[in-house]
Protein backbone atom coordinates (compact mmCIF):
# COMPACT_ATOMS: atom_id res chain seq x y z
CA UNK A 1 0.00 0.00 0.00
CA UNK A 2 1.52 3.48 -1.01
CA UNK A 3 2.73 5.74 1.81
CA UNK A 4 -0.57 8.40 1.69
CA UNK A 5 1.00 10.89 4.39
CA UNK A 6 3.82 11.59 1.77
CA UNK A 7 1.39 12.53 -0.69
CA UNK A 8 -0.31 15.00 1.22
CA UNK A 9 -0.05 18.72 0.84
CA UNK A 10 2.82 20.68 2.45
CA UNK A 11 1.37 23.59 2.82
CA UNK A 12 -1.98 24.16 5.12
CA UNK A 13 -2.95 27.79 5.53
CA UNK A 14 -4.75 29.46 3.39
CA UNK A 15 -3.35 30.66 -0.14
CA UNK A 16 -4.11 34.39 -0.59
CA UNK A 17 -2.72 36.87 -3.04
CA UNK A 18 0.02 34.23 -4.01
CA UNK A 19 1.20 33.64 -0.75
CA UNK A 20 0.50 31.55 2.12
CA UNK A 21 -0.78 33.03 5.40
CA UNK A 22 -2.33 31.69 8.67
CA UNK A 23 -6.08 32.59 9.12
CA UNK A 24 -6.37 36.08 10.57
CA UNK A 25 -7.45 34.54 14.20
CA UNK A 26 -4.97 31.40 14.08
CA UNK A 27 -8.04 29.26 13.62
CA UNK A 28 -7.14 25.44 12.54
CA UNK A 29 -8.87 22.39 12.46
CA UNK A 30 -7.52 18.44 12.67
CA UNK A 31 -8.49 16.87 9.86
CA UNK A 32 -8.88 12.81 9.97
CA UNK A 33 -8.73 9.87 7.53
CA UNK A 34 -12.26 8.81 7.13
CA UNK A 35 -11.04 4.89 6.41
CA UNK A 36 -8.78 4.94 9.99
CA UNK A 37 -9.46 7.74 11.99
CA UNK A 38 -6.43 8.64 12.17
CA UNK A 39 -5.15 12.23 12.06
CA UNK A 40 -3.62 13.61 8.58
CA UNK A 41 -2.85 17.02 10.51
CA UNK A 42 -4.21 20.36 11.01
CA UNK A 43 -5.79 22.97 8.46
CA UNK A 44 -6.74 26.79 8.53
CA UNK A 45 -9.93 27.98 8.93
CA UNK A 46 -10.43 30.97 7.22
CA UNK A 47 -12.91 33.90 8.84
CA UNK A 48 -14.55 36.85 7.87
CA UNK A 49 -11.42 39.28 8.35
CA UNK A 50 -9.39 35.91 5.38
CA UNK A 51 -12.53 36.41 3.07
CA UNK A 52 -12.29 40.02 3.12
CA UNK A 53 -8.14 40.13 2.26
CA UNK A 54 -8.79 37.41 -0.49
CA UNK A 55 -11.27 39.14 -2.67
CA UNK A 56 -9.69 42.22 -2.20
CA UNK A 57 -6.54 40.55 -3.38
CA UNK A 58 -8.54 38.89 -5.95
CA UNK A 59 -9.55 42.60 -7.42
CA UNK A 60 -6.46 43.43 -7.45
CA UNK A 61 -5.71 39.92 -9.66
CA UNK A 62 -8.11 40.48 -11.52
CA UNK A 63 -7.56 43.76 -13.22
CA UNK A 64 -4.34 42.48 -14.14
CA UNK A 65 -5.71 38.72 -15.65
CA UNK A 66 -8.40 40.13 -17.69
CA UNK A 67 -5.92 41.89 -19.32
CA UNK A 68 -3.59 38.67 -20.36
CA UNK A 69 -3.37 37.54 -23.57
CA UNK A 70 -6.34 34.55 -24.53
CA UNK A 71 -3.23 32.69 -25.72
CA UNK A 72 -0.83 33.28 -22.86
CA UNK A 73 -4.12 32.18 -20.31
CA UNK A 74 -4.83 29.07 -22.27
CA UNK A 75 -0.96 28.29 -22.17
CA UNK A 76 -0.91 28.50 -18.16
CA UNK A 77 -4.09 26.42 -17.97
CA UNK A 78 -2.68 23.40 -20.29
CA UNK A 79 0.75 24.01 -18.12
CA UNK A 80 -1.60 23.38 -15.22
CA UNK A 81 -3.06 20.29 -17.09
CA UNK A 82 0.60 19.18 -17.15
CA UNK A 83 1.04 19.26 -13.60
CA UNK A 84 -1.63 17.83 -12.60
CA UNK A 85 -0.80 14.80 -15.00
CA UNK A 86 2.93 14.38 -13.78
CA UNK A 87 1.09 14.28 -9.74
CA UNK A 88 -1.88 12.79 -10.66
CA UNK A 89 -1.05 9.46 -7.98
CA UNK A 90 -0.10 11.68 -4.99
CA UNK A 91 -3.03 14.16 -5.53
CA UNK A 92 -4.95 10.78 -5.68
CA UNK A 93 -3.78 9.46 -2.56
CA UNK A 94 -4.42 12.79 -0.68
CA UNK A 95 -7.62 12.58 -2.04
CA UNK A 96 -8.66 8.63 -0.96
CA UNK A 97 -6.98 9.34 2.46
CA UNK A 98 -8.86 12.67 3.13
CA UNK A 99 -12.15 11.91 1.40
CA UNK A 100 -12.39 8.07 1.45
CA UNK A 101 -12.72 7.24 -2.37
CA UNK A 102 -10.67 4.75 -4.24
CA UNK A 103 -7.16 5.12 -5.03
CA UNK A 104 -7.62 3.96 -8.45
CA UNK A 105 -10.95 5.92 -9.00
CA UNK A 106 -9.30 8.89 -7.60
CA UNK A 107 -6.35 8.88 -10.15
CA UNK A 108 -9.53 9.13 -12.97
CA UNK A 109 -10.51 12.36 -11.39
CA UNK A 110 -7.23 14.08 -11.14
CA UNK A 111 -6.81 13.55 -15.13
CA UNK A 112 -10.58 14.53 -15.11
CA UNK A 113 -9.98 17.73 -13.89
CA UNK A 114 -6.78 18.46 -16.20
CA UNK A 115 -8.97 17.33 -19.51
CA UNK A 116 -11.26 20.19 -18.11
CA UNK A 117 -8.50 22.68 -17.92
CA UNK A 118 -7.34 21.70 -21.36
CA UNK A 119 -10.50 21.57 -22.61
CA UNK A 120 -11.44 25.31 -21.68
CA UNK A 121 -7.79 26.38 -22.55
CA UNK A 122 -9.39 25.26 -25.93
CA UNK A 123 -12.38 27.40 -25.98
CA UNK A 124 -10.32 30.72 -25.17
CA UNK A 125 -11.84 32.04 -28.56
CA UNK A 126 -15.17 30.73 -28.32
CA UNK A 127 -15.81 34.06 -26.06
CA UNK A 128 -17.09 35.78 -28.98
CA UNK A 129 -19.83 38.85 -29.77
CA UNK A 130 -22.26 38.90 -32.79
CA UNK A 131 -22.44 42.17 -35.29
CA UNK A 132 -26.41 43.06 -35.67
CA UNK A 133 -27.41 44.95 -38.75
CA UNK A 134 -29.47 47.59 -38.13
CA UNK A 135 -28.87 50.21 -41.21
CA UNK A 136 -25.88 51.56 -42.77
CA UNK A 137 -25.45 54.19 -40.51
CA UNK A 138 -24.28 52.54 -37.62
CA UNK A 139 -22.10 49.56 -36.49
CA UNK A 140 -23.61 47.57 -33.63
CA UNK A 141 -21.91 44.23 -31.96
CA UNK A 142 -21.56 42.67 -28.92
CA UNK A 143 -18.82 41.59 -26.93
CA UNK A 144 -18.24 38.75 -23.77
CA UNK A 145 -16.10 40.31 -20.72
CA UNK A 146 -15.28 38.73 -17.86
CA UNK A 147 -17.13 39.33 -14.66
CA UNK A 148 -14.61 39.77 -11.76
CA UNK A 149 -14.51 37.68 -8.58
CA UNK A 150 -16.06 34.17 -9.01
CA UNK A 151 -15.89 32.12 -5.83
CA UNK A 152 -16.10 28.09 -6.13
CA UNK A 153 -17.82 26.27 -3.36
CA UNK A 154 -16.97 22.56 -4.18
CA UNK A 155 -18.47 18.89 -2.69
CA UNK A 156 -16.39 16.02 -0.79
CA UNK A 157 -17.20 13.85 -2.84
CA UNK A 158 -14.46 14.41 -6.05
CA UNK A 159 -12.81 17.11 -3.88
CA UNK A 160 -10.08 17.89 -6.73
CA UNK A 161 -11.41 17.25 -9.50
CA UNK A 162 -14.18 19.68 -8.60
CA UNK A 163 -11.66 22.00 -7.78
CA UNK A 164 -9.66 21.92 -11.33
CA UNK A 165 -12.67 21.52 -13.44
CA UNK A 166 -14.77 24.53 -11.97
CA UNK A 167 -11.48 26.25 -11.88
CA UNK A 168 -10.99 25.99 -15.57
CA UNK A 169 -14.08 28.30 -17.06
CA UNK A 170 -13.36 31.20 -14.55
CA UNK A 171 -9.78 31.26 -15.19
CA UNK A 172 -10.07 31.29 -18.75
CA UNK A 173 -12.69 33.81 -19.03
CA UNK A 174 -10.25 36.02 -17.22
CA UNK A 175 -11.74 36.11 -13.64
CA UNK A 176 -10.00 35.80 -10.42
CA UNK A 177 -11.23 32.53 -8.43
CA UNK A 178 -11.37 32.05 -5.36
CA UNK A 179 -11.68 28.34 -4.23
CA UNK A 180 -13.79 27.06 -0.85
CA UNK A 181 -12.72 23.46 -0.42
CA UNK A 182 -15.48 21.33 1.39
CA UNK A 183 -14.83 21.02 4.54
CA UNK A 184 -14.71 17.33 5.48
CA UNK A 185 -11.89 17.11 2.53
CA UNK A 186 -10.00 20.26 2.20
CA UNK A 187 -6.87 18.81 1.42
CA UNK A 188 -6.17 18.06 -2.04
CA UNK A 189 -7.73 21.60 -2.97
CA UNK A 190 -4.41 22.86 -0.98
CA UNK A 191 -2.08 20.49 -2.87
CA UNK A 192 -3.91 22.28 -6.22
CA UNK A 193 -2.48 26.11 -5.15
CA UNK A 194 0.72 24.04 -4.15
CA UNK A 195 1.21 22.61 -7.27
CA UNK A 196 -0.31 25.36 -9.45
CA UNK A 197 -0.89 28.38 -7.67
CA UNK A 198 2.54 30.04 -9.03
CA UNK A 199 1.39 30.26 -12.02
CA UNK A 200 -0.66 33.28 -11.52
CA UNK A 201 -0.27 36.77 -10.81
CA UNK A 202 -0.91 37.46 -7.42
CA UNK A 203 -4.61 36.92 -6.33
CA UNK A 204 -5.82 35.29 -9.05
CA UNK A 205 -6.01 32.40 -7.70
CA UNK A 206 -7.17 31.87 -4.15
CA UNK A 207 -8.28 28.72 -1.54
CA UNK A 208 -9.48 29.44 1.56
CA UNK A 209 -10.51 26.51 3.19
CA UNK A 210 -13.12 26.99 6.23
CA UNK A 211 -16.68 26.06 7.48
CA UNK A 212 -19.73 27.63 7.33
CA UNK A 213 -18.41 31.19 8.24
CA UNK A 214 -16.20 31.32 5.66
CA UNK A 215 -18.42 30.18 3.22
CA UNK A 216 -21.74 32.58 3.96
CA UNK A 217 -19.04 35.89 4.01
CA UNK A 218 -17.63 34.64 0.15
CA UNK A 219 -21.61 34.42 -1.18
CA UNK A 220 -22.31 37.81 1.32
CA UNK A 221 -19.56 40.00 0.07
CA UNK A 222 -20.18 42.85 -2.40
CA UNK A 223 -17.28 42.81 -4.50
CA UNK A 224 -17.41 38.68 -5.34
CA UNK A 225 -19.58 38.79 -8.72
CA UNK A 226 -20.34 35.18 -9.22
CA UNK A 227 -20.61 31.85 -6.80
CA UNK A 228 -21.37 28.52 -8.18
CA UNK A 229 -21.95 25.30 -6.06
CA UNK A 230 -21.78 21.63 -6.11
CA UNK A 231 -23.83 20.63 -3.14
CA UNK A 232 -27.21 19.87 -1.41
CA UNK A 233 -30.76 21.36 -2.97
CA UNK A 234 -31.01 23.06 0.53
CA UNK A 235 -27.35 24.84 0.28
CA UNK A 236 -28.26 25.82 -2.98
CA UNK A 237 -31.38 27.18 -1.37
CA UNK A 238 -29.65 28.83 1.30
CA UNK A 239 -27.08 30.23 -1.29
CA UNK A 240 -29.06 31.79 -4.00
CA UNK A 241 -31.41 33.70 -0.89
CA UNK A 242 -27.70 34.89 0.68
CA UNK A 243 -26.85 36.31 -3.06
CA UNK A 244 -30.05 38.16 -3.70
CA UNK A 245 -29.10 40.98 -1.86
CA UNK A 246 -26.09 41.72 -4.55
CA UNK A 247 -27.85 39.94 -7.02
CA UNK A 248 -24.80 38.14 -7.97
CA UNK A 249 -24.47 35.28 -11.05
CA UNK A 250 -25.22 31.41 -9.71
CA UNK A 251 -24.29 28.37 -10.78
CA UNK A 252 -25.93 25.74 -8.67
CA UNK A 253 -25.33 22.05 -8.68
CA UNK A 254 -27.40 20.07 -6.62
CA UNK A 255 -28.95 16.84 -5.56
CA UNK A 256 -30.34 13.96 -7.58
CA UNK A 257 -33.23 11.32 -6.66
CA UNK A 258 -32.15 9.64 -10.57
CA UNK A 259 -34.29 7.29 -12.04
CA UNK A 260 -33.23 4.20 -14.42
CA UNK A 261 -36.25 3.37 -16.32
CA UNK A 262 -35.86 -0.18 -17.79
CA UNK A 263 -38.13 -1.61 -21.07
CA UNK A 264 -38.76 -4.99 -21.09
CA UNK A 265 -36.84 -5.46 -24.30
CA UNK A 266 -33.83 -4.39 -22.87
CA UNK A 267 -30.71 -7.00 -22.28
CA UNK A 268 -31.09 -8.21 -18.48
CA UNK A 269 -27.44 -8.86 -17.84
CA UNK A 270 -26.38 -4.87 -19.70
CA UNK A 271 -29.58 -3.70 -17.78
CA UNK A 272 -28.11 -4.96 -14.39
CA UNK A 273 -23.88 -3.97 -15.11
CA UNK A 274 -25.71 -0.12 -16.00
CA UNK A 275 -27.44 0.36 -12.64
CA UNK A 276 -25.01 -1.25 -10.53
CA UNK A 277 -22.27 1.12 -12.06
CA UNK A 278 -24.96 4.10 -12.49
CA UNK A 279 -25.20 3.69 -8.43
CA UNK A 280 -22.29 5.31 -8.09
CA UNK A 281 -21.17 2.39 -5.89
CA UNK A 282 -17.44 3.38 -6.04
CA UNK A 283 -17.93 6.35 -3.58
CA UNK A 284 -19.92 4.93 -1.51
CA UNK A 285 -23.28 6.06 -3.31
CA UNK A 286 -21.93 9.52 -2.38
CA UNK A 287 -22.54 11.06 -5.89
CA UNK A 288 -25.86 13.61 -7.08
CA UNK A 289 -25.68 11.98 -10.20
CA UNK A 290 -26.04 8.11 -8.29
CA UNK A 291 -29.03 5.71 -9.98
CA UNK A 292 -30.67 5.12 -6.62
CA UNK A 293 -33.85 4.42 -8.05
CA UNK A 294 -34.38 1.45 -10.92
CA UNK A 295 -37.43 1.01 -12.13
CA UNK A 296 -37.41 -2.65 -14.02
CA UNK A 297 -40.56 -3.87 -16.21
CA UNK A 298 -42.53 -6.84 -14.49
CA UNK A 299 -41.09 -8.84 -17.23
CA UNK A 300 -37.83 -8.80 -16.20
CA UNK A 301 -37.90 -7.54 -12.88
CA UNK A 302 -36.72 -10.92 -11.39
CA UNK A 303 -33.97 -11.68 -13.77
CA UNK A 304 -32.54 -8.78 -13.32
CA UNK A 305 -32.75 -7.78 -9.37
CA UNK A 306 -30.99 -11.86 -9.61
CA UNK A 307 -28.08 -10.06 -11.76
CA UNK A 308 -27.97 -7.11 -9.57
CA UNK A 309 -27.71 -9.09 -6.13
CA UNK A 310 -24.80 -10.82 -7.88
CA UNK A 311 -22.95 -8.15 -8.73
CA UNK A 312 -23.60 -6.09 -5.78
CA UNK A 313 -21.77 -9.33 -3.61
CA UNK A 314 -18.54 -9.09 -5.90
CA UNK A 315 -17.47 -5.32 -4.83
CA UNK A 316 -14.89 -5.26 -3.40
CA UNK A 317 -15.00 -2.64 -0.50
CA UNK A 318 -12.48 -1.41 1.49
CA UNK A 319 -9.44 0.94 2.94
CA UNK A 320 -9.62 3.50 0.47
CA UNK A 321 -5.59 3.63 -0.07
CA UNK A 322 -5.36 0.40 -1.18
CA UNK A 323 -4.99 0.53 -5.02
CA UNK A 324 -6.96 -3.07 -5.07
CA UNK A 325 -10.26 -1.61 -3.10
CA UNK A 326 -13.17 -0.98 -5.48
CA UNK A 327 -15.50 0.95 -2.95
CA UNK A 328 -14.15 2.91 -0.41
CA UNK A 329 -15.73 4.66 2.35
CA UNK A 330 -18.24 7.44 3.16
CA UNK A 331 -16.75 11.09 4.53
CA UNK A 332 -18.22 11.17 7.73
CA UNK A 333 -19.80 9.68 10.48
CA UNK A 334 -22.88 11.85 9.82
CA UNK A 335 -22.85 10.21 6.09
CA UNK A 336 -23.04 6.98 7.94
CA UNK A 337 -25.72 7.58 9.99
CA UNK A 338 -28.02 9.16 7.44
CA UNK A 339 -27.30 5.56 5.72
CA UNK A 340 -28.16 3.76 8.53
CA UNK A 341 -31.30 5.82 9.41
CA UNK A 342 -32.91 5.09 5.70
CA UNK A 343 -31.71 1.34 5.65
CA UNK A 344 -34.29 1.41 8.78
CA UNK A 345 -36.69 3.58 7.38
CA UNK A 346 -36.96 1.26 4.12
CA UNK A 347 -37.92 -2.01 5.85
CA UNK A 348 -40.05 0.40 8.37
CA UNK A 349 -42.14 1.52 5.59
CA UNK A 350 -42.43 -2.55 4.13
CA UNK A 351 -39.52 -2.94 1.01
CA UNK A 352 -37.43 -5.98 0.88
CA UNK A 353 -33.79 -5.91 1.80
CA UNK A 354 -32.34 -7.88 -0.49
CA UNK A 355 -28.51 -7.33 -0.36
CA UNK A 356 -26.16 -5.34 2.56
CA UNK A 357 -28.42 -3.40 4.85
CA UNK A 358 -25.54 -3.84 7.78
CA UNK A 359 -22.58 -2.84 9.12
CA UNK A 360 -19.72 -4.81 8.09
CA UNK A 361 -18.26 -7.27 10.44
CA UNK A 362 -14.87 -7.35 9.53
CA UNK A 363 -12.83 -5.91 12.73
CA UNK A 364 -10.58 -3.83 9.97
CA UNK A 365 -13.28 -1.44 9.01
CA UNK A 366 -14.40 -0.70 12.94
CA UNK A 367 -12.75 2.76 13.10
CA UNK A 368 -13.83 3.91 9.50
CA UNK A 369 -16.99 4.67 7.70
CA UNK A 370 -17.95 2.03 6.06
CA UNK A 371 -21.23 0.49 5.01
CA UNK A 372 -21.94 -2.12 2.15
CA UNK A 373 -23.53 -1.83 -0.72
CA UNK A 374 -26.96 -2.17 -0.12
CA UNK A 375 -30.26 -3.12 -2.45
CA UNK A 376 -33.90 -2.42 -1.45
CA UNK A 377 -36.85 -4.57 -3.69
CA UNK A 378 -40.54 -4.09 -3.71
CA UNK A 379 -39.68 -0.04 -3.08
CA UNK A 380 -43.32 1.44 -3.68
CA UNK A 381 -43.15 5.84 -4.53
CA UNK A 382 -44.55 7.18 -1.30
CA UNK A 383 -41.13 5.50 0.56
CA UNK A 384 -39.00 7.75 2.06
CA UNK A 385 -36.22 5.71 0.42
CA UNK A 386 -37.74 6.15 -2.71
CA UNK A 387 -38.62 10.13 -2.01
CA UNK A 388 -35.17 11.32 -0.24
CA UNK A 389 -31.47 11.65 -1.37
CA UNK A 390 -29.71 9.81 0.88
CA UNK A 391 -26.56 10.19 -0.97
CA UNK A 392 -25.24 6.81 0.37
CA UNK A 393 -24.79 3.40 -1.39
CA UNK A 394 -28.59 2.50 -1.01
CA UNK A 395 -30.43 1.41 -4.15
CA UNK A 396 -34.36 1.04 -4.75
CA UNK A 397 -35.76 -1.33 -7.23
CA UNK A 398 -39.13 -0.52 -8.27
CA UNK A 399 -41.58 -2.99 -10.37
CA UNK A 400 -43.72 -1.56 -13.23
CA UNK A 401 -46.27 -2.73 -15.68
CA UNK A 402 -48.25 0.45 -16.38
CA UNK A 403 -46.40 3.23 -18.53
CA UNK A 404 -48.75 6.09 -17.15
CA UNK A 405 -48.11 5.13 -13.75
CA UNK A 406 -44.51 4.94 -14.53
CA UNK A 407 -43.83 8.10 -15.64
CA UNK A 408 -46.05 9.91 -12.90
CA UNK A 409 -43.62 7.84 -10.69
CA UNK A 410 -39.80 9.25 -12.15
CA UNK A 411 -41.23 12.62 -11.79
CA UNK A 412 -42.73 12.55 -8.67
CA UNK A 413 -39.63 14.23 -7.15
CA UNK A 414 -38.35 17.94 -6.70
CA UNK A 415 -34.74 17.02 -8.22
CA UNK A 416 -34.50 16.31 -11.39
CA UNK A 417 -30.46 15.91 -12.61
CA UNK A 418 -30.09 12.55 -14.58
CA UNK A 419 -32.00 9.52 -15.83
CA UNK A 420 -31.46 6.44 -17.71
CA UNK A 421 -33.57 5.06 -20.63
CA UNK A 422 -33.09 1.22 -21.63
CA UNK A 423 -34.58 -0.21 -24.48
CA UNK A 424 -33.94 -1.63 -28.33
CA UNK A 425 -36.41 0.64 -29.13
CA UNK A 426 -35.44 3.78 -30.55
CA UNK A 427 -39.37 5.33 -31.05
CA UNK A 428 -39.27 4.12 -27.09
CA UNK A 429 -36.03 5.62 -25.88
CA UNK A 430 -36.85 9.45 -27.82
CA UNK A 431 -40.28 9.46 -26.08
CA UNK A 432 -39.02 8.05 -22.75
CA UNK A 433 -36.28 11.14 -22.67
CA UNK A 434 -39.06 13.55 -23.53
CA UNK A 435 -41.44 12.41 -20.88
CA UNK A 436 -38.99 12.41 -17.77
CA UNK A 437 -37.91 15.86 -16.25
CA UNK A 438 -34.21 15.44 -15.79
CA UNK A 439 -31.27 17.59 -17.66
CA UNK A 440 -29.06 14.85 -18.60
CA UNK A 441 -29.88 11.60 -20.25
CA UNK A 442 -28.40 8.34 -20.58
CA UNK A 443 -30.23 5.99 -23.45
CA UNK A 444 -28.44 2.54 -22.87
CA UNK A 445 -25.72 3.84 -20.68
CA UNK A 446 -25.32 5.80 -17.36
CA UNK A 447 -22.94 7.65 -15.30
CA UNK A 448 -19.93 8.20 -17.82
CA UNK A 449 -19.75 12.29 -18.34
CA UNK A 450 -18.92 13.58 -21.77
CA UNK A 451 -16.59 16.93 -21.57
CA UNK A 452 -18.50 19.16 -24.00
CA UNK A 453 -21.56 18.26 -23.44
CA UNK A 454 -24.00 20.32 -20.94
CA UNK A 455 -24.59 18.83 -17.47
CA UNK A 456 -26.92 20.44 -15.30
CA UNK A 457 -30.29 19.67 -13.90
CA UNK A 458 -34.22 20.53 -13.84
CA UNK A 459 -36.27 21.91 -10.96
CA UNK A 460 -34.28 21.83 -7.62
CA UNK A 461 -31.49 20.16 -9.12
CA UNK A 462 -29.83 23.42 -10.24
CA UNK A 463 -29.06 26.15 -12.04
CA UNK A 464 -26.77 26.40 -15.42
CA UNK A 465 -25.05 24.20 -17.26
CA UNK A 466 -21.12 23.09 -16.59
CA UNK A 467 -18.61 20.88 -18.71
CA UNK A 468 -19.36 22.61 -21.77
CA UNK A 469 -19.50 26.07 -23.87
CA UNK A 470 -22.30 26.94 -21.50
CA UNK A 471 -20.19 27.52 -18.38
CA UNK A 472 -17.75 29.61 -19.96
CA UNK A 473 -20.51 32.11 -20.99
CA UNK A 474 -22.04 32.10 -17.52
CA UNK A 475 -18.18 33.23 -16.08
CA UNK A 476 -18.67 36.30 -18.29
CA UNK A 477 -21.10 39.15 -19.78
CA UNK A 478 -22.70 40.50 -21.86
CA UNK A 479 -21.99 44.00 -23.55
CA UNK A 480 -23.63 45.83 -26.51
CA UNK A 481 -22.14 48.48 -28.07
CA UNK A 482 -23.63 50.83 -31.17
CA UNK A 483 -21.26 52.77 -33.05
CA UNK A 484 -22.66 55.89 -35.04
CA UNK A 485 -20.83 56.80 -38.54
Amino acid sequence: MANYLAALPARRDLYIDGAWRTASDGRTEDVRNPATGESLGPVAVAGAADVDAAVKAARRGFAEWRGVKLVDRAAILREAARIIRANAERIALADSADSGGPFKRMIRDAETGAATLEFFAGLATEMKGTTIPFDTTSLNYTMREPLGVVVRINAFNHPFMFAAQRAAAPLIAGNALIIKPPAQAPLSSLLFAELVGHLFPAGVFSVLPGGRECGEALVAHPSVAMVGLIGSPQTGRAIAAAAAGTLKKLSLELGGKNAMVVFPDADPAKVAAGAVQGMNFTWCGQSCGSMSRIFLHEAIHDDVLGRIKELVSRIHYGIPTDPATEMGCMVSADQLQKTRDYVRYGVEDGAALVAGGQDPADPKFAKGHFYPPTVFANVEPHMRIARDEIFGPVMSVFKWSDETALFEAVNDTELGLTASIWTRDLANAHKAAGRIEAGYIWVNGSSTHFLGAPFGGYKQSGLGREESIEELHACTQLKNVNISF
